[in-house]
C-alpha cells in the first residue's frame, strides 16, 4: 500500500498507538514510501496548522488528548483521600481532564504541588478520565512568582518582590486576570523566553495593594507556598467536633496545672505543675507534670483533618496573624488548655532527685483543669515577690514550687551542658491598622527558662518511653557541625581575639567556653550568631542519631501537638504503645498501620514544611523592618559587620537587628580584594579592612518593604573615617585594576592576615 491515509484513519492511529506517533511510524503503518512520505509530511503539517494534532519533537498526537507520558502537578487531596493531578500541557479545546494519581506500593511519597512525570491510561466510566502512574519525580513548582504587575500597552510585566531574584517576567495581554498596575499578583511560568529574553507569565492570582500593611505575611504565605485555606471538608470535620467527656480517661483535675505562655500566645497546648515528691526515698526531690492537648482525640488518622494537617506539617507565625496547623476551633477553643475548663490530656509525671536527675516518669490520658492561664511577665513577676491578683492565690501551691523544681533543673542543665546560646529575639509590635510601631528585643526571664526546661524534660521521656515499648516515633535529630563549618567558625573566633580548640572530638562545652569568652564583650552578639550559623539544621527521622545541641541521648517532640504534626505522631505512638481508651466513640486513634507505614516520608515531609515556615517568617521580619526604617532614610546607625563577600559585608544594625547590606561600592573609591580565608575585604591602595565583628556607622541609603532589603553607605570603620582612595573618571571609583595592581593588593592582603595571626 503506497496510497495516503486519510486524516481521520491519521486520528484513529494516534488514539490507538500513543507509543507509535512518530512521521516514520505512522508512515510504515500505512505503507507510505518513496515520494509518497512527503505528501504526508505535508498532510501532517496541515493537521498541526489546524489544531487538530500536536507536534511533540518528532511525534505528533491528538489535540484534545493527553499524550501517554505527560507532567504532572500533583493537587491537594480531596475529601475522599485521593489525589489527582492536573496537566502541565494542556493545549484542548475542552475542559482539561480529570486524572487521577494511582500510586503503587514501591513508589516515594508525593506531595501536594510537586511535578511529576507519569504514564498515563485513559479511562471509562469513571469520575476521571485517566489513571497515572509515577515514572520519575520532578520536584515542586520551581517556575512561581510574586510580584507587583506594571502595566504596558500589551500586557504588562511583573517585577519580583524577593530581593534574591531581579529578573522579570513578561505577560500577555490575555493572562493578566485583569490586575490593575501597581497590584500584587502571583503568576506562573509558560512557555519559553520571548525575544528580549523574558520569561513568560501568566497571572494565576490578584493579592491587591502591596503597599498595604497586612500584605506583609501575604507576600510570605504566597512566596513560600504556605496553605491558607482549610479544604471544605476539613473545615466541616473540625465544626462537627465535641468536647471530649471525662469517660475512659483518668481525672487529673486536682492537680494545680497552669499554662504560661507569651501574653500574644493564639493557642495554650501545654500546661505545669510541680510538687515536693512525698517518697522518702527521694528526700528533697520534686515531682513535675506536665500536661499537653490531647489532640489525637480530635483528630485522628486517615481523616480529612489528619491529611491537611500533615500536609501543613505545623503552624507559622507572623506578627500580624498565624497561618495554623489545625482549624481555628480546635487549635483555639476544643484543644486549647483555656483557663477554668476541662480539657483532655496526655500528662507524663517525672520525679527529680535532689541534684535535679529525672528517676522516674509515668505517662497518662486524662482530663486536666487549668487554674489559671499566666504570661511569663505575671509568672516572673510572682516569682520576684510582687504577685498580682491573678498570682496571689497561687504562690503557695503553684509558683513557688515550680521555680523550685527548676533549680534543680538548672544543676542538671549545668552538668549537661547544652549549648548556651543567647540570640535576643526581635519582639515586633504592630498598630491597629497594621503598621510596625516598635521593634524592640523581648525580655528574657526565668520563667521562660523554667518552661523550656520542663518542655526538654518531658520531650526526653517520651522519646525514652517509645524506646522502652519498642514503639515506632520521630526522633528531633540535631547532629554536630561539619568540619567546614567548624572551621568557619573558628576563623571568626580568631579574628575576634578568642579560640577554639583543634582536633578534639566537639562537645557542646567546647563551645559554651568559646560564648563564655566572649559574653560581656563587643563580640558577644557575633560569636553567638556564628556559632548558630555553625549548627547543622536539626530535622525530623524515624531513627535515633541523638540531638547535639541539647547534648541528649534521645529526643522527641511531643510537648505542641497543635501546632506540630511531629507532637501528633509521638502522641498515636503513646496512646497505641499503653493501649488507651479514651478515643472518639471508642474507637482506636492511636498510631495506624500506615502511619508506621509512611513514617520516613512523614518525617521528610514536616521538616520540608518546617524549614519552609522559617523562611517566611523571616521573610516577613526583614519586611516589616524595612517598613519602620523606611522613613528614616538618609539616618546614621551603628552597628557590627555581621559577614562578608566579594560583593560587599552584611551589617546588623544596633537598634533593631536588622540586616543591611553594605555593597563594595558604597565601601571605598578603590579595589577591594576578597580574602575567603580571613572572611575580609581589604583595600588595595588605602589598605582599608572590612572584616566580621567590626564596629562601624553606617547611613541607611535604601529601604524596600516590599523586598525587605536595606542598603548602607558606610560611614566609619572602628571610629575612624573612610580614607580616601583613588578617583576615576568624575570622581567614581576606578571600575577595573590592571593585573600588577590586582596583584599587589593580594599581596597586601596577605600581609596583613599574617600580622592579624
Amino acid at each position: 500500500m503506497n496510497q495516503l491515509p486519510t486524516r481521520q484513519q491519521i486520528l484513529d492511529w494516534i488514539a490507538q498507538n500513543p507509543d507509535a506517533t512518530a512521521k516514520r511510524d505512522i508512515a510504515k503503518a500505512f505503507g507510505v514510501k518513496g515520494a509518497a512520505r512527503i505528501d504526508l509530511k505535508r498532510l501532517l503539517k496541515e493537521l498541526e496548522a489546524e489544531g487538530v494534532v500536536e507536534r511533540r519533537r518528532r511525534s505528533y498526537r491528538d489535540h484534545e488528548k493527553l499524550p501517554p507520558v505527560s507532567v504532572l502537578e500533583i493537587l491537594p487531596p480531596d475529601a475522599n483521600g485521593d489525589l489527582f493531578a492536573r496537566p502541565m500541557e494542556w493545549q484542548g479545546t475542552g475542559p482539561m481532564p480529570r486524572i487521577l494519581f494511582a500510586p503503587r506500593k514501591a513508589d516515594p511519597a508525593v506531595g501536594p504541588g510537586e511535578r511529576i512525570l507519569a504514564r498515563l491510561a485513559e479511562v471509562e466510566g469513571e469520575d476521571h478520565d485517566y489513571q497515572a502512574r509515577l515514572m520519575r519525580r520532578i520536584g515542586t513548582v520551581q517556575h512561581r512568582v510574586v510580584g507587583v504587575f506594571r502595566k504596558a500597552t500589551e500586557g504588562g510585566r511583573i517585577v519580583p518582590i524577593d530581593k534574591g531574584q531581579d529578573r522579570q517576567w513578561q505577560v500577555r495581554a490575555d493572562a493578566t486576570l485583569d490586575a490593575h498596575d501597581g497590584e500584587l499578583v502571583e503568576a506562573e511560568q509558560i512557555g519559553s523566553k520571548n525575544r528580549l529574553g523574558l520569561a513568560q507569565a501568566r497571572i494565576i492570582e490578584r493579592l491587591g495593594d502591596p503597599s498595604a500593611p497586612r500584605a506583609v505575611s501575604l507576600i510570605a504565605i504566597h512566596q513560600h507556598g504556605i496553605p491558607d485555606d482549610f479544604p471544605d471538608a476539613v473545615m466541616a470535620e473540625a465544626d462537627a467536633e465535641t468536647p471530649a467527656p471525662p469517660k475512659g480517661r483518668e481525672d487529673l483535675r486536682r492537680l494545680p496545672l497552669v499554662t504560661i505562655d507569651p501574653s500574644d500566645a493564639r493557642d495554650h497546648d501545654d500546661a505545669v505543675a510541680a510538687l515536693p515528691d512525698d517518697d522518702p526515698k527521694n528526700p528533697d526531690g520534686m515531682v513535675i507534670w506536665v500536661a499537653i492537648a490531647d489532640v489525637a482525640y480530635h483528630v485522628r488518622p486517615g481523616t480529612a483533618l489528619d491529611r491537611e494537617a500533615r500536609h501543613r506539617g505545623n503552624s507559622t507565625y507572623f506578627p500580624d496573624r498565624v497561618v495554623p496547623m489545625l482549624p481555628d476551633v480546635l487549635s483555639g477553643d476544643l484543644c486549647s488548655l483555656h483557663e477554668g475548663v476541662d480539657r483532655p490530656v496526655i500528662a507524663v509525671r517525672m520525679r527529680l532527685d535532689a541534684e535535679g536527675n529525672k528517676i522516674g516518669h509515668d505517662f497518662h490520658r486524662g482530663m486536666m483543669y487549668s487554674l489559671a492561664s499566666l504570661s511569663y511577665e505575671q509568672a516572673q513577676a510572682a516569682a520576684d515577690g510582687a504577685p498580682d491578683e491573678a498570682t496571689a492565690p497561687l504562690m503557695d501551691d503553684v509558683i513557688r514550687p515550680l521555680f523550685a523544681a527548676y533549680a534543680l533543673l538548672k544543676k542538671a542543665r549545668a552538668r549537661r551542658q547544652p549549648l548556651e546560646l543567647d540570640l535576643p529575639e526581635r519582639r515586633i509590635e504592630l498598630t491597629a491598622d497594621g503598621r510596625v510601631k516598635s521593634v524592640a528585643f523581648r525580655d528574657r526571664f526565668d520563667a521562660h527558662k523554667l518552661i523550656e526546661e520542663f518542655m526538654v524534660l518531658a520531650n526526653v521521656a517520651a522519646a525514652e518511653e517509645l524506646t522502652r515499648l519498642r514503639r515506632p516515633l520521630l526522633f528531633r535529630v540535631h547532629e554536630e557541625p561539619s568540619p567546614e563549618k567548624l572551621n568557619a567558625l573558628r576563623d571568626v573566633a580568631e579574628a575576634s581575639g578568642f579560640a577554639l580548640a583543634k582536633g578534639q572530638v566537639l562537645q557542646t562545652s567546647q563551645l559554651n567556653r568559646l560564648l563564655a569568652q566572649a559574653e560581656g564583650t563587643d563580640f558577644d552578639e557575633l560569636i553567638n550568631v556564628s556559632t548558630l550559623r555553625s549548627m547543622t539544621q536539626a530535622y525530623y527521622h524515624p531513627e535515633n542519631f541523638g540531638h547535639f545541641g541539647l547534648a541528649l541521648k534521645s529526643y522527641a517532640h511531643f510537648t505542641s501537638p497543635i501546632r506540630r504534626y511531629s507532637d501528633l505522631i509521638v502522641h498515636r505512638a503513646l496512646i497505641a504503645g499503653h493501649g488507651w481508651g479514651g478515643g472518639k466513640d471508642g474507637k482506636p486513634d492511636g498510631l495506624s498501620a500506615h502511619d508506621v507505614e509512611v513514617l520516613a516520608e512523614t518525617a521528610q515531609q514536616i521538616s520540608d514544611t518546617e524549614r519552609r515556615s522559617m523562611a517566611a517568617e523571616r521573610d516577613t521580619t526583614d519586611r516589616y523592618l524595612a517598613a519602620y526604617l523606611a522613613d528614616r532614610v538618609g539616618s546614621e546607625f551603628t552597628g557590627r559587620v555581621s559577614g562578608v563577600q566579594r560583593f560587599g559585608a552584611f551589617v546588623k544594625l544596633d537598634e533593631t537587628g536588622a540586616d543591611g547590606l553594605l555593597p563594595i561600592r558604597e565601601i571605598g573609591r578603590e579595589y577591594f580584594h576578597f580574602d575567603r580565608d580571613a572572611q575580609t575585604l581589604v583595600g588595595a591602595d588605602t589598605g582599608l579592612t572590612i572584616g566580621i565583628g567590626q564596629r562601624v556607622t553606617v547611613r541607611l541609603a535604601e529601604a524596600i518593604p516590599t523586598t525587605g532589603g536595606l542598603t548602607l553607605e558606610l560611614v566609619e570603620v572602628e571610629g575612624r573615617g573612610i580614607p580616601a582612595g583613588p578617583k576615576g573618571p568624575r570622581g567614581k571609583a576606578p571600575r577595573r585594576r590592571d593585573g600588577k595592581s590586582a596583584k599587589a593588593g593580594e599581596a597586601r592582603a596577605r600581609k596583613l592576615r599574617r600580622i592579624r595571626k
